[in-house]
């Protein structure tokens, strides 16, 4: 079943949500600081329940976020969580965590995830 592309356009409050279907990706870039991150996050998340019945053979996850606040590192790992379970049904899920080189809190949190989950996880510092 091919899904159509999936996109939410970014503001100075919530990130972009894009899933490009023919590159196999999943980018979350931006700043996650939403009022109500149920209402945001929401549509996407019952999205990814139908993406997740039948996934493609191989999906990227990359997540470029410049900021984020607690309500949305539970989000995220709710997102890592759901991808978890593409990989348990035989399928492959990777993870790119961008962050610029001097941010370390981010940094820090990539490392944070990659210790709770079991997807490859690749942790990639970016110079500005």
């Amino acid at each position: 079943m091919k899904i159509e592309p999936y996109l939410i356009e970014g503001t100075q409050k919530t990130p972009t949500i894009y899933f490009d279907w023919n590159k196999q990706l999943l980018i979350i870039s931006g700043k996650s600081i939403p009022e109500n991150h149920s209402s945001f996050y929401g549509p996407f998340l019952s999205w990814l329940d139908d993406y997740i019945k039948d996934p493609l053979d191989y999906t990227e996850v990359r997540v470029q976020l410049e900021y984020f606040n607690t309500s949305s590192s539970k989000v995220l790992l709710a997102i890592f969580r759901k991808m978890e379970d593409i990989i348990r049904n035989g399928k492959e899920v990777e993870i790119k965590w961008y962050y610029e080189e001097d941010d370390y809190d981010m940094k820090d949190c990539g490392d944070d995830y990659q210790s709770m989950i079991i997807i490859p996880f690749e942790m990639i510092p970016i110079s500005e």
